[in-house]
């Protein structure tokens, strides 16, 4: 054991102290956290707007399309006719004109407006100006049938009359389903690719090992076993240390943007909240949508799942890494021959990603629940399982058999792959298939 150890502290440190643990783990979190920094920086500080002149003849609008407050699309009226407004176009004073003749009639379904630019109008653009114009005339139209803003308001506004409970009798809403949809999604690729890594990782160390003759000189003091253990532990803690400093830099940032960036809360509260508007009833939309975002988050158990992910997150790269180990140790330099054997071993992850997005969906079906039993794919479709809770997504007894089948099929994938690694490890100048790694298995000493 303490050989063991000895081998997993060597391939710790040897790792750790590279400078390109420092640029992947530290560097590349930074780098990201800098674009999107960046990203909000010009989206708050950004003073592009798009200015409308409305010549009104028919006093239409009365001096005002609506009562929102914004600064990427503003109308402003003028007194100009189309000509002189037509100069100011050209001159970039403004970047399009509205012009309501004097004989526009609201009720008249042929009558409609034209709004001229100076250049394209992009379609995010296009689309608030119509909106913007065309909520301003239908207000104006309902007022004139004798009907309030605040009954159109009243008859629009969206109800659920149905509401989901579990068996316990507890509301699960949207937020809340949602919500664990994302976890279990983000929880399960984050997996398949922390397995795809570090497993490729154990692979090339007893590749290198093996073609430099290192593993010759490090065989006659330790057992080919113990050499293989202390490489998976080794590498493993490397990726689990590179990971919490992740999760830590992630929340971290997040905490830091507000205070860069203190007018972003500041212009998400800037509009006016009125009652009777449209821009009330968005406002309450969202405040309701607000309110169930964190409703949702208090109902999803983000201890259980962080304790599950780091649980499933060491068992499936043990188990996994094991067979990575016994690759390298049976090719030879040619890195192809790595290629043809891991087939084999990337199949069941493919499949278990193939079942997690099913299992995210309906995480009690007969598919989602055999994926996070069988120890091949139980790491990342437990995963999407366990974000919906126990026991709506998963049984207590179901996750501990799963635990339960990861650790036993971690033991013998590790026995199995050392028994290869053994006679792997030493063999040269042959290439090797699974037929003969299989006879390596099960041979006896």
């Amino acid at each position: 054991m303490n050989k063991t150890l000895l081998v997993a502290q060597r391939e710790f440190l040897t790792r750790v102290q590279k400078k390109t643990f420092l640029l992947s783990t530290i560097g590349l979190p930074l780098l990201i956290f800098s674009l999107y920094a960046g990203i909000i920086y010009f989206s708050v500080k950004s003073t592009d707007h798009f200015k409308v002149a409305v010549i009104d003849k028919a006093h239409l609008f009365n001096g005002s399309i609506d009562d929102k407050k914004t600064t990427e699309l503003i109308f402003n009226f003028v007194n100009d006719d189309t000509a002189s407004v037509q100069k100011q176009l050209d001159n970039h004073t403004y970047d399009a004109y509205l012009y309501v003749p004097a004989g526009f009639s609201i009720s008249s379904p042929s009558d409609s407006l034209q709004l001229r630019s100076g250049k394209a109008i992009g379609l995010l653009t296009r689309e608030t100006i119509q909106k913007r114009i065309s909520g301003a005339l239908e207000e104006k139209r309902l007022l004139s049938m004798n009907i309030s803003k605040q009954q159109l308001d009243s008859a629009r506004a969206e109800k659920d009359y149905i509401r989901f409970s579990n068996a316990a009798g507890k509301t699960n809403n949207d937020s809340k389903v949602g919500i664990s949809y994302a976890v279990g999604m983000i929880s399960g690729f984050l997996i398949y690719i922390i397995l795809f890594l570090y497993g490729t990782m154990v692979m090339r160390g007893v590749m290198e090992e093996k073609v430099n003759r290192i593993a010759e000189v490090i065989v006659s003091s330790v057992r080919p076993f113990q050499l293989m253990m202390g490489k998976i532990l080794g590498i493993g803690s490397v990726g689990l240390v590179q990971f919490v400093i992740w999760i830590v830099l992630v929340f971290g940032l997040q905490l830091i943007l507000p205070m860069i960036f203190p007018d972003l809360a500041t212009q998400m509260q800037a509009q006016p909240i009125q009652p009777g508007t449209v821009g009330a009833a968005q406002a309450m939309k969202a405040s309701g949508a607000m309110g169930g975002l964190m409703s949702g988050l208090s109902d999803i158990n983000f201890p259980l799942i962080i304790g599950c992910f780091i649980f499933y997150f060491m068992g499936g790269y043990f188990l996994y890494s094991s067979l990575f180990a016994a690759v390298g140790s049976a090719v030879n330099e040619d890195p192809q021959d790595a290629q043809s054997l891991l087939l084999p071993i990337m199949m069941p992850v493919i499949f278990a990603l193939v079942i997690m997005t099913k299992a995210v969906n309906d995480p009690n079906s007969s598919l989602a629940v055999f994926g996070s039993l069988f120890p091949f794919t139980s790491p990342i479709v437990m995963m999407a399982r366990i974000a919906h809770g126990i026991p709506d997504g998963v049984t207590l007894i179901q996750l501990l058999v799963s635990m339960a089948l990861l650790v036993a099929g971690f033991l013998c994938t590790t026995w199995l792959a050392g028994k290869i690694y053994r006679t792997g490890i030493l063999m040269y100048g042959k290439k090797v298939t699974w037929k003969e790694m299989w006879k390596w298995a099960f041979r006896k000493n």
